[in-house]
Formats: structure tokens, C-alpha cells, sequence
């Protein structure tokens, strides 16, 4: 698969990365020298110095062969206009546009329907509030994805030294708890990766990733003793486009929503927007101020400044001044192998909902959605089971699945399906596929039409 990456920032070198681990043949094209120097210098994929707009660099960069072209640049209008170029030269090119202007919002469907130089059009703000509003569905989760239209959850929790599943081993986990044990696809411990088996044991401090049906949540989740908890009561620190979006969902849902802003223009323009939200004027991280809005007392504190430090030191105050959960957003992705170091589990990023966006439109076979998790170790993907791919029936036990890899889920029709070794999957089923990044192609060869010749 060749890709082609216009934007060699954060986004586009993360993405480059991520895909020449997977051997994929990628060109990386931007305009700006030191960011391409800086992808040449550290990942093995082309480059490329030019502007990704311009016809004669995506000729050169080979956009007749290209499978795929990614316009992921800091300018929404610089992303338009390349897939408007990359599809006057090669109209066979699937074409994915990050786009982050509110502006735009109103248009999505529009450029999907009437605009077919554009595949695709992702907006990484929607995406993070969308996170945000599912961790704190699950306070304390460090992740929560859904998939089959919200009917399977994919939880990652941390376990706590006092939990009575700490020093067991999976087989044990069912007769300790007079419950049935839900599906753990991975265990995450001292930063490594693990897919257990039943004779493997959980250990206090381990962060769990396990598989649940919707209506059987509560239950899941009372396994590992958590239990959902209401939120009624919401402060955001930061009120820019992110900060906006999410007090205007949390007013749809009726929560009590408070937002700290430092600049005294947006206040007004946020007061005059929001119907119900209160808008402070004041700087978020003023120990003064949170201590008049009474901290200790706000189910959550969510830090979306514009800039990550502020964020994680605000996140950091807060939670030492009593307040019950923080969601912090930050940016930098080297920044995240720290934040479960310095207590800071609940965290979100605008350009790594981007990345998991980009994820299910590049995986070969008919993905419906994927996600990276824990520093991309591995991926979750949803994928409809196709008549000719090599996973249709045959109990699972039989399909050759790298030992990285775990079918955790199987949709069929309005059933859920927690497999065994005998589940047989169905053509047209809906599957859940937890992998290992290293085992990610085979799985996409699993996954594809099988050609047949004659």
C-alpha cells in the first residue's frame, strides 16, 4: 500500500510512523525543510520538500500509484485544495482531508455527497469531545471506545492495590467473584504489553483492558470493583473551540456546566453562545478562584487550554486540592508515557483522535472503525467479516490468528457474541479484533478478500 502524507507535523509525522512500522510504502511531503528534515532523520519513508497543493510535487511524490493521499497540514484550506489536486490527477487516489474549523461543520455531509475529490473529512475537535464525554461515562477509566454503534464497550481500568482480583489468575477471576469474568483482551504492566491466558495473574497497578456489552456494563465494571458514577456538576478550564463544543454537548445532556477563560473577549462571546453554562473571567489555575468554586466539589476538572504545561500543572492542582477527576489535554505525544507517572490517567489529545480516525480508513478489508491504545502497543478494530476472507466458517480456534491477536467480539444482527474457541463466524458479521501493533498486517491479510483464480 503506498500512502501519501501532505504535513509533516505532529499528525502527519505520528501517522508516517505509525504505518512505516507496518512496512507500508509512505511519502511524507511538506513545504517547511525542518520538518521534513526532522521526519527523514527518524522514520524510513520518503520525503519529500514542496508543497502538498501543488500538482507537479504530488506527481513527483507518485500520486498516480498512491492508494491513499492524507492532507493532514495545520491549514484546513491547504488540506482542501490538495485533495481538490489529488483528484484532478488520480480520481482512483482515496482522499482524507483533517479539517478543524467550526465553519465547516454544517458542510461535512455536503463534501461527502457533492465534493468527490474529498473521501473523508476529519475534524480532531469533534473527535476529542466525543473521548471526553465517554471517560466521564467511566470515572477513573483511562480509556472507554465504543463500537457496534455503542452496544460493545472497550474499557482500560487501572487496578487498584485493594482490588480482590489483585494476585489472581483469570480462570480464578469467575469463582472469586460469583460472576461471570468479562473478556480481558490486555494487560498493560511496567509499560508492557501483555495478552493473557487463563493462567495468567492480575497484579495490583496493572491497567486492564477488558470487553463488555452495554447492558451488562454495570456489571463488568462491579468485577473489578468500580461502578458508573453519575456527573452532575463540570469545570473547564479553557474556552476556546474544544472547550466550546463540549460545555454546548453538556448542555444538551443538562449537566451544570462552569468555564474558567483567561481573555475577557471570549468570555462575552462564550456567554453569548451558551445558554446555561456559567463564564468565568479568571486564570484556571488561580488557587483562589478554584477554591471559591468550591473544587473539592466538582465530579470533574477538564484542562483544555491551548497550552499543554498549563494544562498538566492545573490537572495536577486540582487534584491535590480534592478535586474527585480530571480529564487533561495535551499534544506533544511524547508527553504520554508520562502522565500515568505523575498521576494523570484520564487524557486526551485532538491530534491522536485524529490519528485513530485516520486508522480505520488506511487498514485493508472492510474496517469500520479502529483505535490505537496505550502509546499504539495495539490496536482495536471493528470489521465486517467478508463472505471471502479467510475468518468465515470455522470455529475461531481453527483460524490462523497470530498469538498477539484476539477476537473479542462478534455482532450478529442485534446479538452480541462473546467468542470461544468454537464461536464460528458468520459472513457479514461484525467483528471485534484486539491486535498487537507488530501483528496488525497479518491481520489485515486475515481480514481481506481472498482472490480466487480460475
Amino acid at each position: 500500500m503506498k500512502v501519501i502524507i501532505v504535513g509533516a507535523g505532529e499528525v502527519g509525522f505520528h501517522i508516517a510512523s505509525h504505518l512505516a512500522l507496518e512496512k507500508k510504502d509512505v511519502v511524507v511531503v511538506d513545504k517547511d525543510a525542518d520538518a521534513i528534515r526532522r521526519v527523514s532523520d527518524n522514520i524510513d519513508v520518503q520525503v519529500l520538500n514542496g508543497s502538498g497543493s501543488s500538482p507537479v510535487v504530488l506527481e513527483q511524490a507518485g500520486i498516480k500509484e498512491a492508494e491513499i493521499l492524507l492532507a493532514v497540514t495545520d491549514s484546513d484550506e491547504t488540506n482542501l485544495v490538495a485533495c481538490l489536486i489529488a483528484n484532478l490527477i488520480s480520481p482512483a487516489t482515496k482522499k482524507l482531508a483533517r479539517i478543524r474549523d467550526a465553519d465547516y461543520d454544517d458542510y461535512h455531509d455536503t463534501f461527502r455527497d457533492y465534493a468527490p475529490h474529498i473521501d473523508t473529512l476529519i475534524n480532531p475537535e469533534i473527535e476529542v469531545v466525543k473521548t471526553i464525554d465517554r471517560l466521564m461515562s467511566v470515572p477513573g477509566a483511562v480509556e472507554v471506545d465504543e463500537f457496534a454503534d455503542g452496544r460493545v464497550k472497550f474499557i482500560g481500568i487501572r487496578l487498584d492495590k485493594s482490588a480482590r482480583l489483585a494476585g489472581l489468575k483469570l480462570s480464578e477471576i469467575s469463582a472469586k467473584t460469583g460472576k461471570q469474568s468479562p473478556l480481558i483482551a490486555a494487560v498493560i504492566r511496567d509499560e508492557e504489553l501483555i495478552v493473557p491466558r487463563g493462567d495468567d495473574r492480575l497484579l495490583a497497578g496493572d491497567l486492564v483492558y477488558f470487553i463488555s456489552e452495554k447492558n451488562k456494563f454495570a456489571e463488568s465494571l462491579a468485577v473489578f470493583d468500580k461502578q458508573v458514577q453519575p456527573i452532575n456538576r463540570v469545570l473547564i478550564i479553557g474556552g476556546g473551540k474544544i472547550g466550546f463544543r463540549l460545555a454546548t454537548l453538556l448542555e444538551e445532556n443538562s449537566v451544570y456546566t462552569k468555564i474558567i477563560e483567561k481573555d475577557p473577549d471570549r468570555c462575552v462571546e462564550l456567554a453569548e453562545r451558551l445558554n446555561k453554562a456559567i463564564v468565568l473571567h479568571g486564570d484556571g489555575s488561580d488557587q483562589g478562584l478554584l477554591r471559591e468554586e468550591n473544587i473539592q466539589d466538582i465530579d470533574v476538572v477538564i484542562t483544555l487550554t491551548n497550552d499543554e504545561e498549563t494544562n498538566i500543572l492545573t490537572s495536577l492542582l486540582v487534584k491535590r486540592m480534592g478535586a474527585q477527576n480530571t480529564i487533561t489535554r495535551i499534544s506533544k505525544f511524547s508527553y504520554f508515557p508520562l502522565m500515568s507517572v505523575i498521576g494523570l490517567e484520564q487524557v486526551v489529545s485532538p491530534r491522536l483522535s485524529a490519528v485513530n480516525t485516520i486508522l480505520q480508513h488506511i487498514r485493508r478489508g472492510k474496517v469500520l472503525a479502529a483505535k490505537a491504545i496505550k502509546n499504539e502497543q495495539a490496536e482495536v478494530m471493528e470489521a465486517v467479516a467478508l463472505e471471502t476472507s479467510d475468518i468465515v466458517g470455522k470455529p475461531i480456534k481453527n483460524i490462523s490468528i497470530p498469538k498477539g491477536a484476539l477476537i473479542t467480539g462478534i455482532i450478529r444482527d442485534d446479538d452480541v457474541i462473546i467468542p470461544s474457541g468454537e464461536s464460528i463466524i458468520q459472513p457479514q458479521d461484525r467483528i471485534i479484533i484486539f491486535s498487537k501493533r507488530q501483528d496488525i498486517p497479518r491481520i489485515e491479510k486475515i481480514l481481506a478478500v481472498k482472490l480466487e483464480y480460475f
